[in-house]
């Protein structure tokens, strides 16, 4: 079961490391306003504060990998996939709701992953 809850830690890190790449380099691109559903005026005048964010995902996403290959997996997995999961409630409090099925919802699956692990 630990290889399992492992698993789903790698794909939350990648997940959390494809969002770090469409908000810092592709916010203002096709892939970026298709996936965000912003237009380009809106991508200009926000790109800064979009790469702040896609820098705290980048975060995310070393903790969790660092998770992976730390003796207290089961402590940093808890604490990065907590912050993802209250980042996720946030932003569907603020931007959109769809985000706590594509953050929060995994990152709880994979918590109760790490627990019965």
């Amino acid at each position: 079961m630990l290889f399992v809850a492992k698993i789903g830690v790698f794909l939350i890190a990648i997940l959390h490391l494809y969002i770090l790449v469409l908000e810092m380099f592709l916010w203002d691109k096709t892939a970026g306003k298709k996936t965000f559903g912003h237009n380009d005026e809106f991508a200009k005048t926000t790109k800064v504060l979009a790469m702040n964010q896609g820098l705290y995902n980048g975060f995310l996403s070393a903790g969790l990998f660092w998770s992976l290959l730390s003796v207290n997996f089961v402590a940093l997995a808890y604490f990065f996939l907590g912050c993802v999961a209250v980042a996720g409630v946030f932003g569907a409090m603020t931007a959109s709701r769809k985000i706590i099925f594509f953050q929060t919802v995994p990152a709880l699956i994979v918590m109760g992953l790490v627990a019965i692990s």
